[in-house]
């Protein structure tokens, strides 16, 4: 009898309790929907070249400005078009307005320009040549697109 009795406790289905288990996918499920990231299709919209060939022109003015500590040079491409001393990183503002006006009346289409900045130039230094450079006197925008880039000291040459 004892045998019976055993056998039939081990026969007798045992009972899950899955509330808990119900109670966490109920608070999962809505929140893993919630922070899930949805993959977006997006359209990339290509300029591909047509049957003529035809050769890109380049800018008429490639305007750098070199920024060092002590020193402000304009150039054109390769070619120094102007340079300032800049003593105590003074630079002169006004003059640098006057010829980039003149530049954007002779180049209208331009609206590039490149700024190479030696390390030791300040914050503000930087800002107020951004702003020379992006509007002249009267509020009118010169040259909007400027990209910055790190001026090598030994080389005088930049990279971005």
């Amino acid at each position: 009898m004892r045998r019976h009795r055993r056998a039939a406790r081990r026969s007798e289905a045992a009972e899950l309790n899955i509330t808990a288990f119900m109670n966490l996918m109920v608070v999962l499920v809505p929140f893993l929907l919630i922070t899930a990231v949805f993959s977006r299709l997006t359209i990339l919209e290509l300029d591909l070249p047509s049957d003529s060939v035809e050769v890109p022109q380049q800018p008429s003015l490639r305007l750098r400005l070199q920024v060092a500590e002590e020193r402000l040079r304009v150039f054109d491409g390769g070619r120094q078009l102007r340079s300032w001393a800049a003593p105590d990183g003074a630079y002169p503002l006004e003059e640098l307005g006057e010829l980039l006006g003149d530049l954007k009346r002779r180049h209208p289409s331009v609206d590039g320009a490149e700024l190479l900045l030696e390390g030791s130039v300040s914050y503000d230094s930087l800002v107020q040549l951004m702003d020379t450079v992006r509007i002249d006197a009267d509020g009118a925008a010169m040259f909007a697109r400027i990209s910055l880039g790190e001026l090598a000291a030994a080389s005088g040459e930049g990279r971005q």
